[in-house]
């Protein structure tokens, strides 16, 4: 029998995870002899043993948020970076495919080629340097073998610059194609702080406030907050318990409540994109350390932070960023929304035609374009693309 083929796959958030480990069960699909190693979290260590490979689980470590944080763990990810540089020099992978977190896997890229370790780099999931640092794009064409990229708007700034890019689609389209959202509930706002617990605690205080001042006005309005772990749900109900706020929560099933409530108030990232695809009317919020927001404010070098308003190249949905999330904007977005049927079936025919345009939901998955663009790459000659 002939030898499994090694691909190394590296992600370092729960979405990056959720999103290789997809890929991973579609190239073995395509090519069932292959053997995983990397980094990255449950899922993907799940698939990589079914593969008789070893996949190092630190998403609970890795998945930190912002640039402080990175700044308070820069050793542990210094020794983590080390390691799997060391690792990828003493067994070479046919390919190293990137999975998004960009701070890390950027880096990894660059010193893989210095160290001239002989391996195509391939990148899934278009770290969004076109917002932030569009200078990095002629590196990234040097570095990286192939671009996979999940906008549609991202292949042309890509191959604009020499590297060979591939447009899959998102893979939440097709993930959440087949699912009903059945009648909305009109007394019911959700609230989506996060899943990770500096978001929560940045966030969810103006979310608690917006709640107590739409039950001032609505006091049929009923509150569910979605909660990603047990440890959320706790550190949720102490903040609500504390303002004597009655709200229920749910763990696990952020899609759920989507599918559910008349209104969404949403921490910006993943959740935003899943509260499109469900037609969810929402606002998005966003709050981080004053360091992190400072920094961002210089370098981001897009009009919009919510990727719905980057698509639609408008404001779709409102954003309430920073010092502008107070709990009484927030709970005047929501009453507006929530006294207004046209408008909240506006904003959801609105958002279903952005996320018409992330790719055909009735073709081929996003994960099975990408392993099949992987494995045309890996049908090349090392060192025959840029």
């Amino acid at each position: 029998m002939a030898p499994a083929r090694h691909l190394a796959i590296v992600a370092g958030e729960t979405s990056g995870d959720t999103h290789g480990a997809a890929l991973m069960r579609s190239l073995r699909q395509i090519e069932p002899l292959l053997r995983f190693s990397g980094k990255g979290g449950p899922k993907m260590a799940h698939e990589a043993a079914a593969t008789g490979g070893s996949l190092d689980n630190w998403i609970a470590e890795a998945g930190v948020l912002g640039l402080w944080d990175v700044l308070k763990h820069y050793g542990y990810f210094k020794r983590k970076f080390d390691e799997l540089l060391d690792a990828l020099a003493a067994d070479p992978p046919e390919a190293l495919i990137l999975v998004d977190y960009p701070g890390f896997n950027l880096r990894l890229a660059k010193a893989v080629r210095k160290r001239r370790i002989p391996t195509r780099i391939i990148y899934y999931i278009s770290p969004q340097v076109w917002a932030w640092n569009r200078r990095r794009i002629p590196e990234m064409a040097r570095a990286l073998d192939l671009m996979i990229c999940i906008f549609p708007f991202e292949q042309q700034i890509y191959e604009a610059s020499g590297l060979r890019t591939i447009f899959a689609g998102h893979p939440m389209t097709g993930e959440l194609h087949a699912v009903s959202t059945g009648q909305r509930d009109e007394t019911l706002l959700g609230l989506f702080p996060g899943s990770r617990e500096r978001e929560i605690t940045k966030i969810f205080p103006s979310m608690l406030g917006a709640a107590e001042l739409v039950h001032r006005s609505r006091p049929d309005i009923r509150f569910e907050v979605a909660a990603a772990t047990e440890d959320h749900a706790g550190l949720i109900r102490a903040m609500a318990d504390e303002k004597k706020i009655d709200l229920t929560i749910s763990i696990g099933s952020s899609r759920d409540l989507m599918r559910r409530a008349a209104v969404g108030l949403v921490c910006s990232g993943t959740a935003t994109l899943e509260a499109a695809c469900l037609g969810l009317p929402y606002a998005l919020v966003y709050r981080v350390a004053w360091l992190t927001y400072e920094v961002g404010i210089r370098v981001i070098r897009v009009p919009y932070l919510g990727i719905v308003n980057i698509l639609a190249e408008r404001p779709v949905i409102r954003e309430f960023i920073q010092h502008d999330a107070t709990p009484a904007a927030l709970a005047d977005e929501a009453l507006r929304l929530l006294n207004n049927r046209e408008a909240r079936e506006q904003l959801s025919t609105e958002l279903s035609e952005v996320v018409a345009t992330l790719g055909s939901r009735e073709t081929a998955s996003a994960s099975e374009r990408a392993a099949q663009a992987v494995i045309e790459c890996l049908a090349k000659p090392l060192g025959s693309t840029p």
